[in-house]
């Protein structure tokens, strides 16, 4: 007889019945595919390192400068909405309104959470909110703390 006119055996099934071979290749190929699709998912909605490095810096830079006094760098780093609430509410260039907020002195506790263009760090107990410009990373509301479940944070600094 012709070894070619043999049936041959597919390992995912014998007569019908899945092998052990092939329950083992089933689950080994939706592992995989399991594990590309949520590759994919998280690469696509996750942040860029560069994101990331751009938010951290940003919100550090804004934490030295209000920690070392030098609110002209301080100003600098508000998001212009932000920056231009800030000298309406405070009836005052941004240099002299921002220094008379109570903002935390302290650099981030660690780095920042990034969902798309916008941005959080946790620093010194309170909330450092960031958006991405087309110049970079900026700070849109400062000095955040939660007021409750559902609730949207109450902020020292924030934008119109």
């Amino acid at each position: 007889m012709d070894a070619t006119a043999l049936p041959r055996e597919d390992p995912m099934t014998r007569q019908g019945a899945p092998t052990a071979t092939g329950r083992a290749l089933r689950r080994g190929a939706a592992t995989l595919l399991c594990a590309g699709v949520v590759g994919a998912l998280m690469t696509a909605c996750g942040a860029t390192s560069g994101r990331v490095d751009g938010a951290r810096d940003a919100g550090r830079a804004f934490q030295r400068a209000v920690a070392a006094g030098d609110y002209t760098t301080a100003c600098d780093l508000l998001a212009p909405r932000t920056r231009q609430q800030l000298e309406e509410d405070e009836k005052q260039r941004c240099g002299q309104a921002l220094a008379g907020q109570e903002l935390p002195k302290a650099l981030p506790d660690h780095g920042p959470q990034v969902y798309g263009r916008q941005a959080s760090l946790d620093a010194g107990g309170q909330k450092l909110f960031l958006s991405q410009f087309g110049g970079g990373w900026k700070v849109v509301a400062a000095g955040c703390t939660p007021r409750g479940d559902d609730k949207p944070y109450r902020c020292v600094v924030k934008g119109g």
